[in-house]
């Protein structure tokens, strides 16, 4: 079989490998719903605006009334000492925090909760954000930035904007070591070596002639550690037709 290979070893999850969170700044997530929540609205107020190595959007540090402090991913206009509102009632305006129900349809949102309660799961890279386009009984359609739809529970919450650091792509790295850095604050492999290019007791793809695999990539659901690259299950593979 020859040497392991990166997958298997990033795989194990040895320190060589596992994400620098230690210097992360802390988790996004929202206040406890509960009924303070659920029957009115709580008011707080931006205190930090935080840059985390681990979040590609800035963070902003909210404390609520309630004495309960959250780190949220920055809606694109945040400010310190600006004033928001998490609940039922809360108005529907930039940076604010609502139930699905509650939330016009058209409205740009993020940090959407998978279940009432979780935190938040989808949508919190910088400069996204999702639209709500349709509501049912219970359930609210949301269409995310790919332009597919997901249906979520009606009680789900979401912040109203857009994540903020929406340019962050259009600066180029324009030098390797810029781009080593990047990577590295997140632990992630850089540079990465094609399979093909390496010898054949590295990578099942490596040795042959020129830079081909000379196999098939499609792997099946039993083959070792070591062997399971390239298509991995796949049920079809080529140009749908």
């Amino acid at each position: 079989m020859g040497k392991r290979i990166i997958p298997q070893r990033r795989g194990r999850g040895t320190t060589t490998y596992r994400s620098p969170s230690h210097r992360f700044k802390g988790k996004i997530s929202y206040r406890p719903y509960d009924e303070k929540e659920k029957n009115s609205s709580v008011p707080g107020r931006i205190i930090d605006l935080i840059h985390c190595p681990g979040h590609s959007a800035p963070l902003v540090k909210i404390k609520f009334e309630t004495g309960d402090e959250i780190l949220l991913a920055a809606p694109m206009g945040a400010f310190t000492n600006k004033e928001v509102y998490s609940g039922i009632n809360a108005p529907v305006e930039n940076g604010n925090i609502l139930p699905l129900k509650n939330i016009p349809i058209g409205t740009s949102i993020y940090n959407i909760e998978g279940n009432p309660g979780d935190g938040g799961k989808y949508i919190r890279s910088s400069g996204s954000s999702a639209k709500i386009v349709g509501k049912s009984e219970n359930k609210i359609t949301v269409q995310f930035p790919s332009k597919k739809e997901k249906t979520f529970s009606e009680f789900c919450r979401a912040t109203i904007g857009i994540v903020s650091g929406s340019g962050r792509l259009e600066k180029p790295f324009a030098k390797a070591g810029k781009r080593f850095y990047a990577m590295k604050a997140r632990n992630r492999l850089y540079p990465l070596t094609s399979g093909v290019s390496m010898n054949a007791v590295d990578h099942p793809f490596g040795s042959g002639r020129g830079k081909h695999i000379g196999k098939s990539k499609t792997i099946g659901k039993f083959a070792p550690p070591g062997r399971k690259v390239g298509l991995i299950r796949a049920r079809r593979t080529g140009i749908k037709k």
